[in-house]
């Protein structure tokens, strides 16, 4: 990164290689590995199973299911971080990851990264109508989900899957398998979770 440019921080299943270069059609920049200060990282984005362009049953006889959550960051403390990674986009790449994370807004976190060799880096944050402080009922995590996040972080570096796992949330409903039985997703996106 050694010139002025655009960067995400991704801190959940962007920071996947596979799955970023899934979505862009072409692979990234490397991730490098960063933290995010004054920020934390929680369970707080909600998705309604019932109606969202992609649906899932559980496996077996699992319980079903309304919501699914997913990671998401919120302003926190001075003291309070997160690890990810920066990687390195254009604005191409920047509107075709809007259409991915569609129940996020890109937010301006250059000022967590400050002094930068960074014009500008954006995050994905949920959008109001997509956040949940509490889960709502007959809410689940994807196991598929959380594999693909703890993943991305393992490939990252030596220590970035147990950083992950100290500054995330523990999940606050269960962790469920399940599998797509609507797929209205558009190409690109994922439709593991």
């Amino acid at each position: 990164m050694s010139d002025r440019s655009l960067a995400i921080f991704a801190y959940g299943s962007l920071v996947s290689r596979g799955s970023i270069a899934a979505t862009l059609g072409t692979s990234a920049g490397d991730p490098v590995p960063a933290r995010l200060c004054g920020w934390r990282r929680r369970w707080t984005l909600i998705r309604d199973n019932r109606t969202a362009e992609k649906g899932f049953a559980p496996l077996g006889d699992g319980e079903e299911f309304d919501w699914c959550l997913a990671l998401n960051i919120e302003r926190a403390g001075t003291e309070d971080w997160l690890n990810g990674a920066l990687i390195r986009v254009d604005e191409a790449a920047l509107a075709r990851l809007r259409l991915r994370e569609i129940r996020y807004d890109a937010v301006d976190v250059t000022p967590a990264f400050i002094p930068s060799i960074l014009d500008r880096v954006v995050a994905f944050q949920a959008k109001q109508a997509n956040f949940a402080e509490t889960p709502p009922p007959r809410a689940v995590i994807l196991a598929s989900y959380v594999e693909a996040c703890e993943g991305a972080f393992e490939a990252l570096g030596p220590g970035e899957l147990d950083a992950f796992r100290a500054t995330t949330q523990r999940p606050p409903v269960p962790v469920v398998g399940a599998t797509l039985v609507r797929d209205e997703v558009p190409p690109g996106n994922p439709r593991d979770w």
